[in-house]
């Protein structure tokens, strides 16, 4: 499933889990605080379905038929996907734990856990998760302005990104030290930077893409 960029001010919470009760108490806990849910009882059936608009993180128990938590979250990994996990477990155990927080998951807690630990560890997810989002669309929207760029435009961006003069870019592309500058000042009015240092970073970013 792909990540929307939908309404970034909704929040969810994907529930995953093969007991019919731990899913039916979170989903109750959840909704009393005013916190959107989608309920599933596998993981397969979770991954079958469009991830929810907005900022949305999964609670997935680690012991489930066919896909559990664990492996839920590696195969989250491998896709590049930025979604925030929280795992849950009536049998846990430390190298369990370790190896979940290091694959990145936000907490990982043991059954029977407190509401209020359960609810912390949301907050946290949907506070990664509202971050992701933002440095998502910021993409998004840099992508469409590199858009607007000619080609000769973004050849001179390359060369300033590199610390080079417009001496030295005119030297490269062959133009005039005067057309480099003519170039050089309108991608910088067409992507709203005002330093040579914000478009470095913006041309990293653009190459982390």
């Amino acid at each position: 499933m792909a990540v929307s960029l939908g309404n970034a001010d909704r929040e969810t919470v994907v529930v995953i889990d093969d007991d019919v009760h731990t899913r039916g108490s979170i989903d109750s806990l959840l909704r009393s605080v005013g916190i959107a849910t989608l309920v599933f009882s596998s993981a397969l059936e979770a991954l079958a379905r469009p991830w929810p608009d907005g900022a949305f993180c999964v609670i997935a128990d680690v012991r489930m038929p066919q896909l559990g938590g664990l492996e839920l979250q590696e195969r989250l990994n491998a896709s590049g996907e930025a979604i925030p996990i929280i795992l849950i477990t009536g049998f846990g155990d430390i190298p369990m734990s370790v190896k979940a927080m290091k694959a990145g998951a936000v907490d990982f807690l043991t059954k029977p856990f407190r509401e209020q630990d359960l609810l912390d560890a949301v907050r946290a997810a949907l506070t990664q998760a509202h971050a992701a989002n933002q440095r998502r669309n910021t993409r998004s929207r840099e992508r469409d302005t590199l858009a607007l760029l000619t080609p000769r435009e973004r050849d001179v961006l390359a060369g300033v990104a590199r610390g080079l003069m417009n001496k030295q870019i005119a030297g490269e592309l062959g133009l005039s030290e005067i057309t480099v500058k003519l170039h050089r000042s309108s991608l910088m009015k067409k992507l709203g930077l005002r330093s040579v240092a914000e478009l470095v970073r913006f041309n990293d970013r653009s190459q982390l893409d």
